[in-house]
């Protein structure tokens, strides 16, 4: 009976630790960013949610990255969660960057040496205005869904994979593909730009029939030798 219950304990210790923890960490400004953690190791990826949803959200992305070989760090921008700081009231003109820099220095610190970020929508465009605002190196690789940066795309210091729907249109029922266009013209290389066709915005394209796919170039951006053209991984 003994070792049966010790055997309960091994086992459900086991399960545990295979699942996402809740960690928190501060931003430069002040705020406090909370974020479920997957896996571990020396690769790593922050997911930077889009205005309707949350660091939920990419639970079926991150596990899947998780699966790859990645530590994944799925954050709750301020204003969303128990994430709180400096314009948490109004998310839409908050320095979401910071939250983003803030995810990957708690990366950083706690052992990662390569880190990327992916984001959707405006958390595309934090994750690109925190590429330009980072140190060269510091973010390695950046996926933007259905975003751009809203700082001037010529400044990026990551390689970029940018996926976007043909028809993804905003409020007023503008196309976001052109203004991602001229934004991917100015980004350094390596750069790719992946357009699907569809109307899907952003994280919601991994709710259609092409969600797959967009995933499977995710992947392949984030382990290739050579951003460009998917080569093999780098170690």
């Amino acid at each position: 009976m003994l070792r049966l219950c010790v055997l309960f304990v091994m086992l459900a210790g086991a399960g545990f630790a295979g699942a996402q923890t809740t960690v928190s960490f501060p931003t430069s400004d002040g705020g406090v960013v909370y974020a479920d953690l997957y896996g571990n190791g020396e690769r790593a990826v922050v997911l930077a949610h889009g205005g309707q949803f949350n660091k939920e959200s990419w639970a079926a992305q991150a596990k899947r990255l998780k699966a790859a070989g990645f530590r994944v760090l799925a954050i709750d921008f301020r204003g969303y969660g128990k994430s709180h700081g400096p314009g948490d009231t109004d998310v839409m003109s908050a320095p979401l960057k910071l939250d983003v820099l803030a995810a990957v220095r708690y990366l950083r610190a706690s052992g990662a040496k390569h880190i990327s970020a992916v984001g959707g929508s405006l958390g595309g465009w934090a994750v690109g205005d925190a590429s330009i605002a980072s140190q060269p190196g510091e973010i390695e690789r950046v996926v933007m869904l259905g975003a751009a940066p809203e700082e001037p795309a010529e400044k990026l210091h990551s390689a970029t994979l940018w996926i976007v729907a043909r028809q993804d249109a905003d409020g007023d029922k503008e196309l976001r593909l052109p203004g991602i266009q001229k934004q991917f013209g100015k980004a350094p290389e390596p750069k790719r730009l992946i357009v699907l066709e569809g109307s899907a915005h952003a994280q919601f394209l991994f709710q259609t029939d092409q969600g797959e796919r967009v995933m499977q170039e995710i992947l392949s951006f984030l382990t290739a030798n050579d951003p460009a053209s998917g080569t093999r991984d780098r170690q």
